[in-house]
C-alpha cells in the first residue's frame, strides 16, 4: 500500500509540473487591418476565445496538437493545425483572413418571382421553435469584458450645471469578469461571478451580467436590445416578412456546411428592426452568424448606433445542436454635449450541453444537401409559405423539452446546478475582485489592447493617491462649489467623499412655499447622509417650517438607519410638528398648489397641524416577502385660513373654507383630537428574482404579480386617543411586457372599514386625485377632486396605463421623426357615494424627450362628468 501512495504522489507531482502553454497572435484582413473580435476555437473541445480591438488573441492549451478554427462574420473561415508546447514558451501564429466568396451563380432559382433569399428565410422560420427549444440545458464559462469612452465632454450642461473634474475624454469605465452560466428551458438563466475587475477600483465589482445577454436570442420573435423601451423584430421572426425585405447575397461552402449570407433590409424606415446580415446553414436552417445594426431610425434611446455580432457553432459531443460562441455588441452614443462609444464582448467555452431531441425531427419537404462540388447548382427550397406544403413535424414539442430537462437534471445540468439559492438569478462571490493581476493574465481569453493597458496600469497604480484624503478633497473643492443654479434646479450637495458623509439642501421651490393657512412659509430643510463600506446608511433631515401669516413655527426631524442592506431593513423614526395635507398621498405639490393659489384664486390644499411621532420598521422577511410595521401617537388641530393675499386676482372667484368637501361627511371640521394608530403593510412577489452582492441584495421584476396588503387599527382610549377603526385592504400590481405593443402596468386595491368606525377625516381612505393642468403621476386619477369621493366605507380603485412605445405613430411619416410615443389610461373608483366613476385617457410621451400631454374624460355612473388635458414628465 504504501508504494501505491508513493507512486499515486509521483503520478500528481509530474502532472503538476506539465504546464500550459500559448497560443497568441493577429487575425487581419488582407490589408492588415485587424480583425475586432474575431472568434478563435479549438475543434471538438469546448475552448474558444476572441479577439481585441487591435486584432490580437491569445490561447491558453495544455501541450499537444490542436486545429485552429478562425471566424470573422462575412469571412472565410481559416484552419491552422498547431503543436502547443508546455511551459512559458509562446507559440505565435498570424492569421489573415480573406472575404467570403458567397457565389450567386451557384444556384438555380425555381421561384422565379421573389429573390430566392426568401424561401430560405421561410424555411428558417418554420424551424425558429425547434432551434429555440433544441436545448435543454447546458453550463458554461462566460467571460465578458466592457468598456465605456468619452470622446468629448462640455464644460457645462444645459450651459447650466458645470461638468465634474472626473469627466474627461478617455475610458470611463473598463470592467472584466468570468462567471458560470447555467440555462434551462423556457429561459431559467442563472450565474455566479466568481472573478471580478473593475480599473481603478480594487473594490469595485464589475456589472456585467452574462444572462442579460439571453434577451438577444434572435429565435425568439421579438428581442430586447437594453437601450430603448421598444422591442426589435428578429429577422427570423414568425411575422417577419411583413417588417423586412431579403436578398440573397451569396451562398459558400463552410467547414463542411452550405451557408447562405443573406442581406436584411427595413421594408419602413422607423420600423423597430434591424438591417445587416443573417447567415443561414443550408438544410438545418439554424443561424450560423448575424451582423446587424441599429440607428436613430429605430428610435434607440440615448445612442446612435447599435451593432451586433453572433458567431454559433456545434456544441461538444454527438448532439447535432448549435450554441453561441461570441457576441459583441458596439454602441455609439451622444446627449446634453456628451460624445462617446464603448463596447461589450463576450466569449462562452466549456459548454456542458443536455440536447431537447434525441433526433433532429425530419421535414415532410426535405431541405436540400451541400453538394461537394462547389460548382454544381445548388436546388433551392420552395418557399413553405405555399399551404400545398407540409411544414416541419414538431409534434410534441412541450413533452420533448420536459423529456430533455429531465434528461439535463439527470446529467447535473439543472438551471441550479451552480448552488444558487431559489429566485437568485445571480450570485457575485465574496472575494471576486481580489484576484490579483497574474490570474487574470492565466484566464483572460481576449488579451488587452495597449489603451486598455496603459487604462489598468495609470487607474490602478494611482488608486491609492485618488482615495487619500487629499485628492478626494481636491475633487470635492470642484463639486462642492456652489451655483445658485444648483439651488434653483435641483437641490444643492455637500460632499466629503473621503468620509463619506453628504449634505443635501433641498431646491427653492420647496423652500419657499405659500398657501392661505399659513401664507408666506419658509420650509427650510437639509439632509445630512453618512453611508458605511457595507452599504449600511444613517440619513436625518431637520426641518424648521415657519408660516408668517398665522406665526406658526413648526420644527420637525426624520431619521433612517439601515442596517441590514440586503434584508433591506430599515427603523425611521419622525418626530415634531408638521403641517399636513388631509390626504398625505396627494398629488398637489406645494409648488402647484403655490401657483394655483397666487395665480388663479384656487386654494385646492386643504392642511392640518400635527404634533407627535411615528416609528417605523420595514425589512424583507424572506425573498419577495417585506413587511413594515408602524405606530404612531399624534395631536392634531384643526386650522382656518390665515390670509387672502394672491398675485392675480380672479374675478368672482373667491378662496374656500380649509375644511374639504366630502359627500360622505357633511362637515369635515374636527376641531382638535388625538390618535394612536398601529399599522401593518406588506408585499409578496411570488418567483421573486433577485441578484446577491457583497453589497446586498437586488431585486428585479417578477412575471407574477405584486400581492399589496394593508391592515390599520385605530387604538382606542389609550393616551387619550379619540379614534376607533379597522381598515383592511388588499391590491395587485404588475408592469407586462406585450412586446411590439409595448408595456402595459396595472394596480388594483380593494378595501373598507369594519363595523361602525370612530374617526377624522385626515384617517378617511383617499383617493389620489388631480384638479391642475400639472400631472405629478400619471398612474392616478387625473380628473378626479381631491377630497370628494374619500371614504369611510369599502371601495375599489383600479388603474391601467398601456404605453405603445411608438407602435401606432412610427407609421405616420410626418410624426415618425418626432419620436413620440402614444399612451392609454383607464382609471376606475367605486364607492356608495361615487357609484361607477370612470377616467379615460389618451395621449404622447417622449415630446421634446421629456414631456407628456393626454387629454381625459370623466364619467359617473355612464353620465359624462368632466373632461380636460394634462401635462407632465413622460420619457
Amino acid at each position: 500500500m504504501p508504494r501505491i501512495y508513493l507512486l499515486y504522489f509521483l503520478f500528481l507531482l509530474a502532472a503538476s509540473t506539465v504546464q500550459a502553454g500559448i497560443v497568441r497572435g493577429r487575425i487581419t484582413n488582407p490589408n492588415g487591418e485587424g480583425l475586432a473580435f474575431a472568434n478563435v476555437a479549438v475543434r471538438a473541445t469546448s475552448s474558444s476565445t476572441a479577439t481585441n480591438e487591435q486584432g490580437n488573441y491569445q490561447l491558453r492549451l495544455n501541450p499537444g496538437r490542436y486545429e485552429l478554427v478562425f471566424q470573422y462574420v462575412g469571412y472565410r473561415p481559416h484552419t491552422e493545425t498547431v503543436q502547443v508546447a508546455g511551459g512559458d514558451t509562446a507559440t505565435v501564429l498570424n492569421v489573415i483572413l480573406k472575404s467570403e466568396s458567397y457565389q450567386l451563380n451557384e444556384v438555380v432559382v425555381r421561384a422565379t418571382d421573389r429573390d430566392p433569399a426568401y424561401a430560405i428565410v421561410q424555411q428558417a422560420i418554420q424551424w425558429r421553435r425547434y432551434h429555440q427549444r433544441e436545448v435543454a440545458a447546458f453550463k458554461a464559462r462566460v467571460y465578458i469584458k466592457a468598456l465605456g469612452r468619452l470622446t468629448d465632454v462640455p464644460g457645462k450642461i444645459l450651459g447650466l450645471v458645470k461638468v465634474g473634474p472626473d469627466l474627461k475624454p478617455g475610458i470611463f469605465y473598463l470592467s472584466e469578469s468570468v462567471s458560470e452560466m447555467t440555462f434551462q428551458q423556457p429561459n431559467v438563466v442563472r450565474e455566479r461571478m466568481i472573478s471580478s475587475r473593475v480599473s481603478g477600483d480594487s473594490k469595485g465589482i464589475s456589472f456585467n451580467r452574462a444572462g442579460s445577454g439571453r434577451d438577444l436570442n434572435f429565435y425568439n420573435n421579438v428581442v430586447n436590445s437594453g437601450f430603448s423601451e421598444r422591442r426589435f423584430v428578429s429577422p427570423i421572426a414568425a411575422n417577419a416578412l411583413f417588417y423586412y425585405k431579403y436578398e440573397l447575397t451569396g451562398s459558400s461552402q463552410q467547414g463542411g456546411v452550405l451557408v447562405h449570407k443573406i442581406r436584411v433590409i427595413p421594408k419602413r424606415r422607423n420600423d423597430p428592426v434591424f438591417s445587416g446580415y443573417i447567415y443561414i446553414v443550408d438544410g438545418t436552417w439554424r443561424l450560423h452568424s448575424l451582423a446587424l445594426d441599429l440607428t436613430k431610425d429605430a428610435q434607440l434611446d440615448y445612442l446612435d448606433s447599435f451593432h451586433l455580432e453572433q458567431i454559433f457553432a456545434p456544441a461538444p459531443g454527438p448532439s447535432d445542436v448549435w450554441v453561441m460562441q461570441s457576441q459583441k455588441a458596439t454602441l455609439a452614443l451622444s446627449g446634453l454635449g456628451f460624445k462617446g462609444n464603448g463596447y461589450i464582448t463576450a466569449v462562452l467555452s466549456n459548454y456542458q450541453v443536455t440536447p431537447t431531441f434525441l433526433n433532429r425531427p425530419a421535414p415532410a419537404a426535405q431541405p436540400t444537401t451541400p453538394t461537394t462540388q462547389p460548382t454544381a447548382p445548388i436546388a433551392m427550397p420552395e418557399p413553405v409559405a405555399d399551404a400545398k406544403k407540409p411544414k416541419p413535424s414538431l409534434r410534441g414539442l412541450g413533452k420533448q423539452v420536459r423529456k430533455g430537462i429531465r434528461r439535463a437534471e439527470q446529467d447535473s445540468l439543472s438551471s441550479n446546478s451552480i448552488g444558487l439559492r431559489r429566485g437568485e438569478v445571480m450570485r457575485v462571490d465574496k472575494g471576486v475582485n481580489e484576484r490579483d493581476s497574474s490570474y487574470w493574465t492565466e484566464v483572460r481569453p481576449i488579451p488587452l489592447t495597449d489603451e486598455e493597458k496603459v487604462d489598468y496600469h495609470v487607474k490602478d497604480s494611482t488608486e491609492t493617491i485618488r482615495n487619500s484624503r487629499a485628492y478626494q478633497d481636491s475633487l470635492d473643492r470642484k463639486r462642492n462649489e456652489f451655483e445658485p443654479q444648483k439651488l434653483l434646479m435641483g437641490g444643492y450637495t455637500y460632499s466629503n467623499t473621503f468620509r463619506k458623509q453628504q449634505w443635501y439642501v433641498a431646491p427653492i421651490f420647496n423652500i419657499l412655499q405659500y398657501n392661505t393657512v399659513e401664507g408666506v412659509v419658509a420650509n427650510p430643510h437639509a439632509t445630512y447622509t453618512q453611508d458605511t463600506d457595507d452599504r449600511r446608511t444613517f440619513s436625518i433631515t431637520p426641518t424648521v417650517r415657519y408660516g408668517f401669516a398665522n406665526k406658526l413655527l413648526s420644527p420637525s426631524l426624520v431619521a433612517t438607519w439601515q442596517h441590514d442592506p440586503v434584508k433591506i431593513a430599515r427603523v425611521t423614526l419622525s418626530a415634531g410638528r408638521t403641517i399636513e395635507n388631509f390626504d398625505r398621498a396627494s398629488q398637489l405639490t406645494p409648488f402647484i398648489n403655490t401657483v394655483y393659489t397666487l395665480l388663479d384664486n384656487r386654494n385646492y390644499a386643504k392642511y392640518y397641524r400635527r404634533d407627535g411621532a411615528t416609528v417605523s420598521y420595514n425589512r424583507e422577511v424572506v425573498n419577495g416577502l417585506t413587511l413594515q410595521g408602524l405606530l404612531s401617537y399624534y395631536d392634531r388641530r384643526e386650522l382656518q385660513n390665515a390670509t387672502i393675499d394672491l398675485l392675480r386676482d380672479v374675478s368672482g372667484r373667491a378662496f374656500t373654507p380649509n375644511q374639504p368637501y366630502n359627500e360622505e361627511l357633511p362637515s369635515t371640521s374636527f376641531g382638535r383630537n388625538q390618535a394612536l394608530t398601529f399599522e401593518l403593510t406588506g408585499s409578496f412577489t411570488p418567483g421573486q428574482r433577485y441578484i446577491t452582492r457583497p453589497t446586498g441584495k437586488y431585486n428585479f421584476r417578477s412575471k407574477y404579480p405584486t400581492l399589496r396588503f394593508t391592515y390599520r387599527q385605530g387604538i382606542p382610549d389609550v393616551l387619550g386617543s379619540d379614534v376607533r377603526y379597522t381598515l383592511l385592504a388588499a391590491g395587485l400590481n404588475q408592469n407586462i411586457s406585450m412586446g411590439l405593443l409595448g408595456n402595459g402596468s396595472y394596480n388594483v386595491a380593494v378595501g373598507g372599514f369594519l363595523g361602525q368606525p370612530r374617526l377624522s377625516f385626515m384617517d378617511y381612505r383617499h383617493f389620489s386625485g388631480n384638479q391642475t393642468l400639472f400631472a405629478s403621476n400619471f398612474g392616478q386619477f387625473q380628473l378626479l377632486d381631491y377630497y370628494r369621493f374619500s371614504t369611510r366605507q369599502r371601495y375599489i380603485e383600479a388603474h391601467y396605463n398601456q404605453h405603445f412605445n411608438g407602435f401606432f405613430l412610427n407609421n405616420i411619416p410626418l410624426l415618425r421623426r418626432l419620436k413620440w410615443q402614444e399612451v392609454a389610461s383607464f382609471n376606475y373608483l367605486h364607492t356608495p357615494q361615487a357609484g361607477h366613476y370612470v377616467e379615460l385617457g389618451v395621449g404622447i410621451e417622449h415630446i421634446f424627450t421629456l414631456l407628456r400631454v393626454d387629454f381625459f374624460t370623466a364619467l359617473q355612473s355612464g353620465r359624462k362628468l368632466d373632461s380636460g388635458f394634462r401635462i407632465g414628465l413622460g420619457f
